[in-house]
C-alpha cells in the first residue's frame, strides 16, 4: 500500500524540536511584534506535520519583543534584561497556541518558569508524555537561568526528550561559507560536520548549545522557513537548508 503523506513512516523525523526565532513573527511592514498574516502562515505550517503524527516540541525566541543581550547595550541589567526576554517568550508562545488552537492542534504551553495560570511547569516525563499523546508542546522561557539563549533551550530540551533533530528554521536557506549578503560568490553547504563548523566559526548556533548538539549527536537542520511548505519538507527528509551533524 503506498504511504500517504499524513503517514507519520512517510517522516524521515518522528520527533523533532523546532526552533524559531522571535524575529520570525515580526512584521516587515510596520514593525509589529507579532504580525497576525505571519502567524497564521507559520502555523499552517506546524499543522501541515502535526496532521502528519510528528512529535513537535517547539521553543520560540522573545527577540520581536525584547532582546536580554541588547538591553544590557541600552543600560538594562543583563540578569534582569534576560528574564525580560524569558517574559518575551511566553508572549509568543502563547500567540503560537492560540492560533494552533484554532486550527484544531492540541497544544500545551510549558515554562521553565513557575506561572501556573498561564501555563503547565516543564516537567520532562509530562513533556514526554504530551508529545506520545500527540500534543505539540510550546516551550517557553527558555531554559529559567539567565546567560543562556533560546539555542540553548532548544539543544537542551532536544536532549532531554530524545528528539531526533532540530529544526532551526530561520530567514536564510542555511549556512555558508561567508555572509552572503556581503559575498556574492558565498557557498552554500548542503551538509557539513560539527568540527567543520566549527573550525570555520560558522554562526550555527551559540557555543553552548553547539556543544550540546554535538555531545549528544542531535542533527541541526537550518533552513529558510519562508519557502513554500518548508517545515514539511524538512520532516520527509528533502533536501531544504543545511544539515550540520556527525558524518
Amino acid at each position: 500500500m503506498q504511504e500517504s503523506e499524513s503517514d507519520p513512516s512517510s517522516c524521515r523525523f518522528k520527533r523533532i524540536v523546532l526552533k524559531l526565532s522571535g524575529e520570525v513573527l515580526r512584521s516587515p511592514q510596520n514593525g509589529d511584534a507579532i504580525d497576525p498574516d505571519i502567524l497564521e502562515k507559520l502555523c499552517l505550517q506546524v499543522k501541515e506535520i502535526y496532521d502528519a503524527g510528528i512529535e513537535i516540541g517547539l521553543v520560540i525566541g522573545g527577540g520581536n519583543i525584547f532582546r536580554g543581550l541588547s538591553g544590557s547595550k541600552r543600560g538594562v541589567d543583563r540578569t534582569t534584561g534576560d528574564y525580560m526576554g524569558m517574559l518575551a517568550t511566553v508572549i509568543n508562545g502563547l500567540a503560537i497556541m492560540d492560533q494552533l488552537e484554532k486550527m484544531g492542534v492540541v497544544t500545551r504551553v510549558m515554562s521553565s518558569i513557575p506561572m501556573n495560570q498561564l501555563a503547565e511547569p516543564f516537567i520532562l516525563r509530562r513533556a514526554v508524555r504530551h508529545l506520545e499523546k500527540k500534543r505539540v508542546v510550546i516551550l517557553v522561557a527558555g531554559t529559567g537561568n539567565p546567560y543562556f539563549s533560546t539555542d540553548t533551550t532548544a539543544a537542551l530540551r532536544a536532549s532531554e526528550i530524545n528528539a531526533e533533530v532540530i529544526l532551526k528554521a530561520t530567514k536564510v536557506d542555511g549556512v555558508y561559507d561567508k555572509d552572503p549578503v556581503k559575498h556574492a560568490d558565498a557557498v552554500r553547504y548542503e551538509t557539513i560536520s560539527y568540527i567543520d563548523a566549527l573550525k570555520q566559526r560558522l554562526n550555527v548556533m551559540d557555543s553552548t548549545a553547539f556543544s550540546l548538539c554535538m555531545d549528544n549527536n542531535i542533527p541541526i537542520l537550518i533552513f529558510d522557513l519562508n519557502e513554500e511548505h518548508a517545515i514539511k519538507r524538512a520532516v520527509h527528509g528533502e533536501k531544504i537548508g543545511t544539515l550540520v551533524h556527525n558524518p
